[in-house]
C-alpha cells in the first residue's frame, strides 16, 4: 500500500505538493492548481540509492537513479518521518537509505570536492552546502585567486507566482596557491615536465568540463562562425540550441537563456558600410567584475550567408513554423537577426523614420563624458551605442535642456543636450554640432517631451555690442550743476568748446601771461569745481589773446592788483578735487582759518602761482 506525505518540495522548485511511495515507485505532483500542475515519476525499476540528509527546508529525501548522474530530491520532511521512509524504500526498492552528516560550524573556508553532478564544500570531512553543476551558467576568473561562479535563473513561464522573491545569482571563491598539472602519459612525450599552473585556474577548468560549459551539448540549430563582437570586445562562434545560445570565445565562454534576452536593435553605423545588431540582456553576462548587459555585433552590410538550420521537417512543422525559414540565403545580419528573433521571441526595434540628422541618418556622433558614441533617436528610446552602451525610455525623461558648453564664445559650433530623468541618473551629451539642433527639438516636441533652451546666454554674449559711449569714458564731477568731463586726447572736441568758452566779466583791461594766471585761478575758485581740465583750456584761451594784444608789463600789473587774492585753502580744495576717475567719498571739510592781518601800508603781497 502507498504512503503520502503533504507538503512536500521537489528539487528547487518553490511550488509545494504531495508524494506517494508504493511498489512502483514515487509520484510527486504539484498543488498549484490544474493549469500549473507539475507531476514527477520515477520508476521502481530506475532506483539505484537513497540518501537522508537536513537541508533548509526541514529534512531531504535524495533518490539516485541508475541513468548516470542522475538523481530526484524532494525537501520538506520532518525528522520522524526518517524511519517509515527507510523501512517503504527497503520494503518496495530494496535500497538502503543513508544518512549524509552536514556540519553546521557555518565557517567559510573549506576544501571543494566534485561528487558526482555536484559541487561540494566540506568542513572538517563534512558537506557545508552543495552546488548542483547542472545550475551553473558561467565560470570567470576573478583576479589571480579568484573564480567566480554564475547560475542559470529559474524557469517561471506561465507561473508568475513561481518567481522567488530573492536567488542566487552568483558565489566566489577564493582559492590561493598553485597546482600542478601532470604531463602527458604518452611515450612520446614521457620527458615533458609537469606544468605548473594558480589554484584557482585549475578549478575553473575543473568547473567548465564539469558543467559542460562551452561544449557543445545536443543538437545546434544553426551556428555563426567568427562573428565580431563589439561588446564584449572579440570573435566569437555563437551556437544556437532550442533554449539557449553559447558564445565561444578563445578566453570567455557564455551560456545565455533566450529569456534572459529583453531586447533586439538592430541599427545603421553612421559609417554606412556597417550594421549593428544589439542584444540587451537582463541578467547581464560577466568578465570578471564588468558586467555587459548589451551584445554589440558587428557586421558588413555586403557580407551574404547561406544557411540552413539542423530542424527535422516534423518538428519544424510543429515548433518553428512562422517563426523561422528552414534555410536562409540573405545578408549576414539579416540571418543573425531573424534567427533571434525567432527564437527569443522579442521584436526588432530599427531606426526611426521620424528623426533625421542633417547627414540622413537616425542620429549622429556625440560625446557622454569622455565616452565617444553614436546616439540614435527611436520612437520611444534614445540609445547611445558606444563601449559601454546607454539606453533611455522617452517615457522616463523629465526634460530635456539645451545649453552650450560653459556658454563660452568658442563653443559657437557646438552644443550640450542634457537629459533629466523622473528616476535615476541624468546624462549629459556633449560635442554635438549646431546644426542638430533644430531636428532635435522638434522631434522632441512632437514625442511631448519637455524641452528646455539654455542656449540664448551664449548668443546674447556673442550679440551683446561694444559700449564706447562718452559717458562711460567721462569722470563723475562732483557737483550735480556742472557738465560732464569729457574724454582727454580729443582735439576736435576741446577746439569746440573752446569757441564757445565765454570770459567772465573780471577779464579787462591788456591781459598778458600773469593777468592769465589770475584769471585762471579766479575762476576756479568762483565755480569751485575741481575740473583741472577746464581750467587748462581757460589758460590757453588767454594766452592766445594776450600774445595778440602785446600789452606792457605795467598794465598787467595795474590789472593784477586789481584781482583780489584768492584764499589759500580754497586753492588747496579746487586741486584736491581734481580727478580723472570717479571721486572717492570726499571727508568732511575742515573749519576754515582765519584770514592773516594785512599790512595797512602797502598793498597785499601777490602769490605768485607755479606753472604746473
Amino acid at each position: 500500500m502507498a504512503q503520502q506525505y503533504d507538503n512536500i518540495y521537489y528539487a528547487l522548485l518553490p511550488d509545494v505538493g504531495k508524494i506517494r511511495i508504493g511498489p512502483q515507485g514515487v509520484a510527486w505532483k504539484s498543488l498549484e492548481g490544474e493549469g500549473d500542475a507539475k507531476s514527477v515519476m520515477v520508476p521502481a525499476a530506475d532506483i539505484k540509492w537513497a540518501e537522508w540528509l537536513r537541508v533548509a527546508r526541514n529534512y531531504q529525501l535524495r533518490v539516485g537513479l541508475k541513468e548516470k548522474g542522475k538523481r530526484v530530491v524532494f525537501d520538506g520532511f520532518f525528522k520522524e518521518d526518517h524511519d517509515k521512509l527507510a523501512s517503504l524504500m527497503k520494503q518496495h526498492f530494496s535500497v538502503s537509505v543513508e544518512t549524509k552528516e552536514i556540519t553546521f560550524k557555518g565557517w567559510n573556508w573549506g576544501v571543494t570536492d566534485f561528487q558526482g553532478p555536484d559541487l561540494a564544500f566540506l568542513v572538517s570531512n563534512r558537506i557545508s552546502f552543495e552546488v548542483p553543476l547542472s545550475s551553473v551558467a558561467n565560470s570567470n576568473i576573478a583576479g589571480k585567486t579568484e573564480v567566480s561562479l554564475e547560475f542559470t535563473p529559474s524557469e517561471t513561464k506561465g507561473n508568475k507566482k513561481a518567481k522567488p522573491a530573492d536567488e542566487l545569482v552568483e558565489m566566489r571563491f577564493y582559492i590561493p596557491g598553485t597546482h600542478t598539472k601532470e604531463g602527458s602519459d604518452d611515450k612520446g612525450s614521457a620527458d615533458e615536465e609537469d606544468v605548473e599552473t594558480s589554484a584557482a585556474q585549475a578549478f575553473h577548468d575543473m568547473i567548465k568540463e564539469k558543467a559542460e560549459i562551452g561544449q557543445v551539448t545536443g543538437e545546434t540549430l544553426v551556428s555563426f562562425d567568427e562573428v565580431l563582437v563589439t561588446t564584449p570586445r572579440g570573435r566569437y562562434d555563437i551556437d544556437m540550441f532550442p533554449k539557449f545560445l553559447r558564445l565561444r570565445g578563445k578566453t570567455y565562454d557564455y551560456k545565455v537563456l533566450y529569456s534572459s534576452i529583453t531586447r533586439l536593435f538592430l541599427l545603421p553605423k553612421f559609417d554606412e558600410n556597417h550594421i549593428q545588431f544589439i542584444v540587451a540582456l537582463d541578467p547581464p553576462i560577466r568578465q570578471g567584475q564588468t558586467k555587459y548587459p548589451y551584445l554589440v555585433m558587428l557586421f558588413n552590410k555586403e557580407e551574404e550567408l547561406d544557411v540552413e538550420l539542423n530542424i527535422e521537417p516534423e518538428v519544424y512543422e510543429t515548433e518553428y513554423k512562422g517563426k523561422l525559414e528552414q534555410k536562409y540565403e540573405a545578408p549576414t545580419f539579416t540571418v543573425v537577426s531573424e534567427v533571434f528573433k525567432g527564437l527569443s521571441g522579442k521584436k526588432i526595434i530599427a531606426a526611426s523614420s521620424s528623426y533625421e540628422s542633417k547627414n540622413g541618418l537616425p542620429g549622429f556622433k556625440a560625446h557622454l563624458k569622455a565616452v565617444s558614441g553614436e546616439l540614435y533617436f527611436l520612437e520611444k528610446f534614445f540609445f547611445f551605442v558606444s563601449k559601454q552602451p546607454t539606453l533611455i525610455e522617452l517615457s522616463d525623461i523629465r526634460e530635456v535642456v539645451f545649453s552650450r558648453v560653459g556658454g563660452a564664445l568658442a563653443s559657437a559650433r557646438t552644443f550640450d543636450l542634457k537629459i533629466e530623468q523622473k528616476v535615476g541618473p541624468d546624462y549629459t551629451f556633449t560635442s554635438i554640432a549646431r546644426e542638430e539642433h533644430e531636428g532635435i527639438e522638434t522631434f522632441l516636441k512632437a514625442k511631448k517631451v519637455r524641452v528646455s533652451n539654455e542656449m540664448g546666454d551664449g548668443d546674447a554674449i556673442m550679440a551683446a555690442p561694444d559700449d564706447s559711449s562718452d559717458d562711460e569714458m567721462q569722470s563723475v564731477a562732483s557737483s550735480g550743476d556742472e557738465a560732464p568731463k569729457p574724454r582727454l586726447g580729443d582735439n576736435d572736441e576741446d577746439s569746440e568748446e573752446d569757441e564757445d568758452f565765454q570770459a567772465s566779466s573780471s577779464d579787462e583791461g591788456s591781459p598778458s601771461e600773469s593777468e592769465s594766471s589770475a584769471d585762471g585761478g579766479a575762476a576756479s575758485a568762483s565755480d569751485a569745481s575741481g575740473d583741472a581740465e577746464i581750467r587748462d583750456r581757460v589758460k590757453n584761451k588767454n594766452k592766445k589773446a594776450g600774445a595778440g594784444a602785446g600789452k606792457t608789463d605795467a598794465a598787467s600789473g595795474a590789472g593784477e592788483k586789481a584781482k583780489k587774492k584768492v584764499p589759500k585753502k580754497a586753492r588747496e580744495q579746487d586741486e584736491s578735487m581734481d580727478v580723472d576717475e570717479e571721486p572717492k567719498k570726499v571727508s568732511k571739510p575742515k573749519p576754515k582759518p582765519k584770514p592773516k592781518a594785512v599790512d595797512s601800508d602797502g598793498p597785499p603781497k601777490k602769490k605768485i602761482k607755479k606753472d604746473a
